[in-house]
């Protein structure tokens, strides 16, 4: 029988042979919750701000303590056709020279960061994730044109989301107000399209990607707007007709009350 010595000396031996059993770490995953998930727009809506809450689960508390942790906030509106028209003066009139029809443009889109793009991350994964508006995959119908013309159309189209309001984006407009809570305020511009839009929140780690997630947000017309607008979209050839003749009236009335006699 062995003794007691050499059976330790042989665990020993096998401990030292045994690789090191490594503890793994749920990875971290965020949540976000939007302050409402209806948005009314009535005749006298001037834009205004929306909340989005969120929370890091499993976060590593040093790195929190840290401020290692950064969350993008995205609210992206209902995808539609764009054309947009190049104007030129031809004979003393600007007339419509060229145009391109881009698909799937998202009709709004509004992003909030905690620190400035360059803090966070590289330029390549704002790419690979579709994120921020200069990163948004926008293409256009007809592939043939040179890709000098695409882009110049497609600045072109940005640059006038961007004067409308449509694209908007805030840096710091998202807030740690813990080591895991966080909060971040996005603009809905006043001219916001109606539809479903989607929040989504992206979580980062010393410059790495870790997560995603996302959040539903219908935006509606309501009263004497609604109507209108559900008339417009159900009965489109009254509507026009309709259309027509107020304009044709107000015409006249004009007339008649401005007449000089």
């Amino acid at each position: 029988m062995r003794s007691a010595a050499a059976l330790a000396a042989i665990a020993l031996a096998w401990l030292s042979t045994t690789p090191a059993l490594a503890v793994e770490l749920p990875q971290e995953t965020i949540q976000i919750g939007l302050s409402t998930d209806r948005v009314a727009i009535t005749a006298d809506f001037t834009g205004a701000d929306l909340t989005i809450f969120g929370a890091i689960e499993n976060s590593d508390p040093l790195l929190a303590r840290q401020g290692r942790y950064d969350v993008i906030v995205a609210l992206e509106g209902p995808t539609r056709p764009v054309v947009v028209r190049r104007k030129d003066r031809v004979l003393g009139m600007w007339i419509n020279v060229d145009s391109e029809t881009f698909d799937n443009v998202p009709s709004s889109y509004s992003v909030a960061t905690t620190r400035p793009w360059q803090d966070i991350a590289d330029p390549e994964k704002y790419r690979q994730l579709s994120l921020g508006a200069n990163n948004l995959h926008i293409a256009p119908v007809d592939t043939t044109e040179t890709p000098t013309t695409i882009a110049g159309f497609v600045a072109a189209l940005r640059e006038l989301k961007q004067k409308t309001g449509l694209y908007s984006e805030r840096i710091g407009g998202v807030q740690f107000l813990s080591a895991n809570l966080f909060r971040a305020k996005l603009l809905l511009a006043p001219d916001v399209p109606v539809g479903t839009h989607r929040a989504r929140a992206f979580l980062f780690r010393n410059g790495v990607f870790i997560k995603e997630t996302s959040a539903q947000l219908a935006i509606y017309k309501s009263g004497f707007e609604q109507a209108i607008y559900r008339f417009a979209m159900r009965h489109s050839l009254w509507f026009g007709i309709f259309a027509v003749v107020l304009a044709m009236i107000t015409g006249w009335l004009g007339r008649v009350i401005f007449r000089k006699d």
